[in-house]
């Protein structure tokens, strides 16, 4: 037991999360505690409450300089289905702590390897707040729409999605901050080229012939381009990097890049991803830089198809650019009453699955769970204070 607060009136208590290896601890660590319904006589589609649990650093220690000598991949796969995933168990605590430990890379090229903790927020003496096959991607009639003008590409939501170096696309989630794939970064087994020196593109206005931002007399669409900031340091989980010899990795295909500066846009908060039983119309959407339309932001909307505890299955048309995409949903937030979008995942890309002995093609999102939402939110804020509620 380790208090963590100063205040006699006020305290909030960090427990170490259970026995390790105790299946009812860990249930503990990767539910959602003190859930609330949100259903109701005048129902609306509502974020729940979460009490998170905590994910802090113990101990860090540098690593040797990586090679950056992976090429990059724009999408990944892997031959373990929704049925496979359901049967895999649920990693023990010990296991989880390794799962979450992480890799920051800096932009001079150092790296570091951060060990963490977990635990679980008690409140105190008073309330706290506190395989190879031929990738379609597309399903039938293709659905996604290409968005086009200032007007929409430089307001949000749209405005949200930017493009990184290496190909793949990132969502903005704080004033410095990109989500993305750890697939777009790293291959699992180390950087991909181009990362020492990883930009992000922000789309803007690009005016020709003295034409000015004000000028809508044209009927052509405007054309834009990109303005790239430096990154200044990345994170990708330990999951990723040592569990791809075993299909766990999948469920960590998520890294957090930090910018060199603010980019002085609004970003999407992130969320814990509510079951897809709970999603408005159990329905999606996220936008990306498709590679078969270069230069176009191309955004999409669809049913959620089935999921696992760490995964969506979805057929979402895609191609590959836009991994790395933040999934988002559209929910009554009831303290503020009012609604707001979150990023509830990361689009990873696509996966055949052997279904009854007949292959299956998904497109397959990371969902952003209670442990997945401190651990980035701790990246973000540096400061478990603030990741209390997902």
């Amino acid at each position: 037991m380790q208090s963590l607060g100063g205040h006699a009136t006020r305290r909030v208590v960090l427990s170490m999360a259970g026995t390790p290896g105790h299946p009812i601890f860990l249930l503990l660590l990767l539910r959602a505690i003190g859930q609330v319904s949100p259903y109701s006589t005048h129902w609306k589609p509502t974020w729940p409450a979460y009490r998170l649990p905590v994910v802090l650093p113990q101990s860090t220690f540098n690593l040797a300089k990586p090679d950056f000598g992976a090429e990059a991949k724009l999408e990944v796969s892997s031959s373990c289905g929704p049925q496979c995933h359901k049967g895999t168990p649920l990693p023990t605590y010990e296991e989880a702590k390794q799962y979450l430990s992480y890799e920051t890379l800096y932009a001079n090229g150092s790296r570091t390897e951060t060990q963490v903790g977990i635990y679980v927020l008690r409140s105190g003496e008073e309330q706290s707040s506190g395989k190879s096959r031929r990738k379609r991607q597309i399903y039938g009639y293709d659905s996604r729409f290409s968005i086009f003008g200032k007007d929409f590409l430089l307001n949000y939501p749209f405005s949200t999605s930017v493009k990184l170096s290496t190909g793949c696309t990132g969502t903005l989630v704080a004033e410095k901050h990109v989500l993305t794939a750890a697939h777009c970064i790293h291959d699992g087994k180390t950087y991909v080229k181009g990362t020492q020196k990883l930009r992000v593109g922000f789309l803007k206005p690009k005016f020709k012939d003295g034409r000015g931002a004000n000028d809508s007399h044209s009927a052509l669409p405007e054309k834009m381009k990109f303005q790239w900031i430096r990154v200044k340091r990345t994170h990708v989980p330990k999951g990723w990097i040592k569990g791809n010899a075993n299909d766990i990795g999948m469920d960590y295909d998520y890294a957090l890049l930090e910018l060199k500066k603010p980019h002085k846009r609004k970003f999407m908060k992130i969320g814990v991803s509510p079951p897809a039983k709970q999603l408005p119309g159990g329905r999606i959407h996220f936008s990306g830089y498709d590679n078969d339309r270069p230069g176009n932001l191309v955004y999409r909307f669809c049913d959620v198809q089935d999921e696992t505890y760490d995964l969506l299955y979805q057929q979402c048309d895609a191609q590959p650019g836009a991994s790395g995409s933040g999934v988002y949903v559209r929910m009554w937030k009831r303290q503020q009453q009012k609604w707001e979008r979150k990023i509830i995942g990361i689009f990873s890309g696509h996966q055949w699955v052997d279904v009854n002995g007949s292959p299956q093609d998904f497109n397959v999102a990371v969902r952003i769970t209670p442990l997945k939402y401190a651990q980035i939110c701790y990246w973000i804020k540096g400061n478990y204070v603030d990741c209390r509620e997902g």
